[in-house]
């Protein structure tokens, strides 16, 4: 992390009123039914009337159109983070830094999925967020690796390097990236839960709950991405622990129908909350339109646990799945305005609650 930890006792109160602040500035669903009718210039000059003001200055003399709205954003959801480091003392500082390794996460997929499709590395870099634990000198020099088996090489001595080793192996048998992908998942989400679910404190009983929920919806959706691509991959070698819906068996039983994992699903404790993910899923056939609708039940369920638990961790978990979720559809916005399409298929690749 590019902000030292600091010492001293979880300041809860201040920084969940920072986040507080912080929430209000987001997008609305106004805001984005007029980006959708504007093109990439537009966007990024209506950006510069917002928060993002200082980004899109700072890079307007090198960049434009959907590449300014690119960088800008990144840059933001960057500062915005960091300031979450700044902000928080003690356990909490421990709980926000591990959370954010999930940008580590995301640039590594980010980087094998650019190898993969052949992506030059420039448009690759593009995608990268400077929110995790890597240097952005690190993950310059990983964008350039010549193939995925180079990649994995230099992810060696990370926390990521001996499981991604071993899941090249599938990689190169199978061709497809779920190994890869999962293997990073899985190191991420075991890092999380690593020492903290013994415990009679209520703010990490709070923290690992949270992240309990968030690994269930992450199994579910590999579930079906397993399914879904006809590889011959057996859904529980990917299990993710840590979760409380699935054992690693039953997923494996589940994936094979999607009707029997519906069902299972809407009988669980997440019945209520999944409810809109699982009749898109139902009514559309659609894994794209399933996972964005598991993305906005997941931050349904954060924002419940924030208001069920104002002076938490939740609060700031929630906070920073709402600001992914904002960088997200702008993103979504100005790419299908660039490659000219319909407000109808842009709104349909948007989050929104």
């Amino acid at each position: 992390m590019s902000v030292p930890k600091t010492e001293g006792t979880s300041n809860y109160e201040y920084v969940t009123a920072r986040v507080q602040a912080r929430r209000a500035a987001l997008f609305d669903d106004e805001d984005y039914r007029k980006l959708i009718r504007m093109g990439p210039g537009e966007i990024a000059r209506y950006m510069e009337e917002t928060e993002y003001e200082s980004e899109v200055n700072a890079l307007g003399s090198r960049y434009d159109g959907v590449d300014l709205i690119e960088h800008a954003l990144n840059r933001n959801l960057a500062k915005h983070f960091n300031d979450l480091l700044r902000w928080a003392d003690g356990e909490l500082y421990e709980f926000v830094a591990r959370y954010l390794r999930k940008f580590d996460a995301w640039n590594i997929k980010t980087v094998v999925r650019g190898i993969y499709s052949d992506a030059d590395s420039e448009a690759v870099e593009e995608d990268l967020i400077y929110a995790g634990e890597f240097d952005r000198q690190f993950l310059e020099r990983l964008v350039e690796a010549a193939s995925i088996e180079d990649a994995v090489e230099m992810l060696d001595n990370t926390r990521y390097g001996d499981a991604l080793a071993e899941a090249y192996e599938d990689y190169d048998a199978t061709g497809v990236l779920i190994p890869l992908e999962n293997a990073v998942d899985r190191t991420y989400y075991e890092g999380l839960m690593s020492g903290v679910t013994e415990t009679d404190n209520r703010a990490t009983q709070l923290y690992v709950e949270f992240l309990q929920a968030e690994i269930d919806f992450r199994n579910a959706r590999n579930a079906l991405r397993i399914a879904r691509s006809g590889a011959d991959l057996d859904p529980a070698d990917y299990f993710i622990e840590g979760g409380e819906l699935f054992r690693a068996s039953e997923l494996s039983q589940l994936s094979s129908g999607v009707d029997e994992l519906v069902t299972f699903i809407r009988d669980s404790t997440y019945g209520e909350d999944l409810s809109a993910a699982l009749d898109e899923l139902e009514r559309a056939d659609s894994l794209i339109g399933f996972e964005h609708a598991l993305d906005a039940a997941l931050l349904e369920y954060s924002d419940h646990l924030s208001h069920v638990f104002p002076l938490s961790i939740c609060p700031v978990l929630a906070y920073v799945l709402a600001k992914e979720r904002e960088v997200d559809n702008i993103r979504a916005i100005a790419r299908g305005r660039e490659a000219g399409l319909s407000e109808d298929e842009i709104e349909n690749e948007l989050v929104i609650l």
